[in-house]
């Protein structure tokens, strides 16, 4: 069977280091950090009282206040980021068969702050059951791919994935193979999350998952430094417009990057510790490398999971240095989320944003934060510290790993007609 060819066309980007797609490479590029204290709520008896929030941002600039009512964040974020992405694509909504195009979004949490916020105002009552006729559509997490579909008449495959932390990468190879197999011409796909309610961020804090250095938000978030004590939430969105490069090329639309592959692995070890070896990330590695045909000396650029959790750092790199051997210290390596914190069901979008940034800017993020090196990590290996480097990448690969140990790799390549 010949599979088509995929190509980005679109982007659309709201993240805690920029709004808008620009806003967003630009900060990547100065090594911006997105960190700052926790203002969603009163944090006075939390531990974590810090995150990685959305900055200058007001929903009511995007959306009516009668229609953000019924929307919870996740899918207030998914319509901004979306919005973004089918204006930059310059498709013709009023010529194109919609019946082609379809949306595969993902986010991890849903609408768990809608959910907590509902219970919250019933705990207060006397058991009376009185809850919004909004309350399940607010909730449930296909719901921000209904939005997407209804706003845009899109009536192609619609459908979310959760994968926790690895469910907008999940949701990006799948458009991937949806067009590739011909059954769609163009996908909207990626992510948005929300996490900032007051059960989300305590059950994370109560698992050890959350950075604690309340006194210093924005170094917090320090993948692969020695003192790294957990990872900093974020919120936000990222959607990538994928398209058939036919179809792409016939209406002559911007090309930013080729989609050259995915994988995705399963850990069967633990519910949220990583394998110590690395096992299930050795396997979506070379799944993904398969896919696209490629041989490890081929990647020029890792945009890793890279929490800043002590286990996961030391666990994917050494993944990496399994699979990729001695390329493994020629090719570059960096976690963004140094700077934009976790954003959990939204990171692989915003990851993939990044790694596309990589090969159309020709810069590789930094790893901010690092100040003490971990004797647990290859001090050979570039990770890419505190400073951005000028290279051009051709191929980019962005990891991500969640919860219940999903691993999803995916292989962006420099676009060649």
């Amino acid at each position: 069977m010949n599979l088509k060819r995929v190509v980005v066309t679109g982007l659309g980007a709201l993240t805690p280091l920029g709004n808008t797609v620009p806003e967003y490479w630009s900060n990547l590029r100065k090594g911006v950090s997105g960190g700052g204290l926790l203002t969603y709520f009163d944090t006075t008896k939390f531990k974590t009282k810090i995150a990685c929030q959305l900055k200058n941002f007001n929903i009511l600039d995007f959306i009516d206040r009668k229609e953000v009512r019924k929307l919870d964040p996740y899918s207030q974020y998914a319509l901004v980021a979306a919005d973004e992405a089918v204006k930059d694509s310059g498709l013709n909504l009023q010529t194109e068969d919609k019946s082609r195009i379809g949306v595969i979004w993902a986010t991890g949490v849903g609408g768990i702050d809608s959910y907590a916020k509902a219970m919250m105002e019933y705990c207060k009552g006397d058991g009376t059951p009185r809850f919004s006729p909004f309350l399940i559509p607010l909730i449930i997490p296909d719901l921000a791919a209904g939005h997407l579909s209804i706003k845009y008449g899109f009536m192609g495959p619609n459908y979310t994935t959760v994968a926790a932390c690895a469910s907008s990468t999940s949701s990006v190879i799948d458009a991937f193979n949806y067009i590739r197999l011909g059954k769609s011409d163009i996908i909207l796909t990626g992510g948005s999350e929300f996490p900032f309610c007051i059960p989300a961020v305590g059950g994370f804090s109560s698992m050890k998952a959350l950075s604690e250095r309340n006194d210093d938000p924005e170094h917090a978030s320090r993948p692969y430094d020695k003192d790294r004590d957990g990872f900093v939430m974020g919120e936000g969105a990222g959607a990538i417009f994928l398209e058939e490069y036919e179809h792409a090329v016939a209406r002559g639309a911007k090309i930013y990057c080729e989609v050259a592959g995915g994988g995705m692995s399963g850990d069967a070890y633990h519910i949220s510790a990583p394998h110590p070896d690395g096992i299930g990330v050795i396997l979506v590695l070379k799944a993904a490398l398969e896919d696209a045909g490629m041989k490890p000396e081929d990647i020029d650029y890792i945009n890793t999971h890279g929490t800043s959790t002590p286990l996961g750092d030391i666990a994917e790199l050494k993944a990496i240095v399994n699979v990729f051997g001695n390329h493994a210290y020629k090719m570059s390596i960096s976690s963004t989320k140094s700077m934009t914190g976790h954003m959990l069901g939204a990171a692989g979008a915003a990851e993939a944003i990044a790694c596309i940034a990589s090969i159309t800017e020709g810069f590789i993020p930094p790893t901010i934060n690092h100040v003490t090196c971990d004797p647990n990590i290859d001090p050979n290996l570039d990770l890419t510290l505190n400073i951005v480097k000028e290279r051009e990448v051709r191929i980019a690969m962005s990891n991500t790993f969640g919860f219940g140990g999903h691993n999803a790799t995916i292989i962006f390549k420099k676009f060649e007609g």
